[in-house]
């Protein structure tokens, strides 16, 4: 297929990669255009040219408002796609803009991911969608080409909530984590010995399989900042004021995050929650 992808970050470019090796025709778009041109595929001055011709259009942009403006803003994608070409969007946003994506033309799916960059480069991003029957279909074939698991949730806008629950779900997870660190430390305990207790039990956790070592050494700079977990915990709290529900932790947590970007560590990984547990 022709495959127009939009945003070549560290999540959009190695993702587009896959999609060439799966043997589809990728042109890409990217607001800074030495990323784009970092990529090596021929890169569009647009998103309107980027899609014009295409079977799929892929983006993975930053937040509401980028979303917006390469989808619906001047010179964006969706006036210039054919009627039959599928919209995926992988950005983490509202589940109000995916509704108004799906609203605007037939073939949307509003298509988050869990996985992180290491996912992306791997090509085993778990996938949670919103959208039609129909549009399932069509974008099924292009995001297997980087995915190990893709769920089709719900109508357009469900992908979306189901991320929130995603992100609501890992805020609680590694503060827990954090604490029980901690505590091992001040217990004076064998960290090691104690992983090697706790994590074939009950108390295991991906969190805890892959962040247990890099907290105790005190090593953070990698993996999915803290500035993009306070984005989408927001959007979580935004969403749940809408629909009634009550999450205390996540608001809790989201603040603690608050207190450690304000040390410094906005763009530190998540686990990076533990520096504000004294030692």
């Amino acid at each position: 297929m022709k495959i127009a992808f939009i945003g070549t970050g560290v999540m959009g470019a190695p993702m587009a990669g896959h999609l060439a090796r799966a043997g589809h025709d990728v042109i890409v778009y990217n607001r800074t255009r030495a990323k784009a041109e970092a990529t090596g595929f021929a890169v569009a001055d647009t998103p309107a040219i980027a899609a014009a011709g295409a079977d799929a259009v892929v983006a993975c942009v930053g937040n509401d408002a980028d979303l917006e403006q390469v989808t619906l803003g001047e010179n964006g994608a969706f006036a210039a796609m054919r009627a039959e070409a599928v919209f995926i969007d992988h950005t983490t946003v509202s589940a109000d803009i995916a509704r108004r994506l799906a609203a605007a033309r037939a073939l949307v799916v509003d298509a988050p991911v869990s996985g992180g960059q290491a996912g992306a480069e791997k090509g085993a991003l778990s996938i949670m969608c919103g959208g039609s029957d129909a549009a399932m279909a069509q974008a099924r074939p292009v995001m297997e080409a980087y995915a190990a698991r893709i769920v089709h949730v719900g109508a357009a806008g469900a992908g979306q909530q189901t991320k929130m629950v995603n992100q609501i779900c890992i805020a609680g997870v590694v503060q827990g984590l954090s604490e029980a660190l901690r505590f091992a430390q001040a217990s004076e305990l064998d960290l090691d010995a104690v992983f090697e207790a706790v994590s074939g039990g009950a108390a295991q956790s991906w969190q805890m399989v892959n962040r247990w070592g890099t907290m105790a050494r005190d090593e953070f700079d990698f993996g999915f900042a803290i500035d993009w977990m306070r984005k989408d915990l927001g959007l979580a709290l935004d969403e749940a004021k809408r629909n009634g529900a009550v999450l205390p932790v996540a608001a809790l947590v989201d603040q603690f995050y608050a207190e450690v970007q304000k040390i410094g560590g906005g763009r530190q990984d998540t686990s990076a929650l533990v520096r504000r547990l004294p030692r």
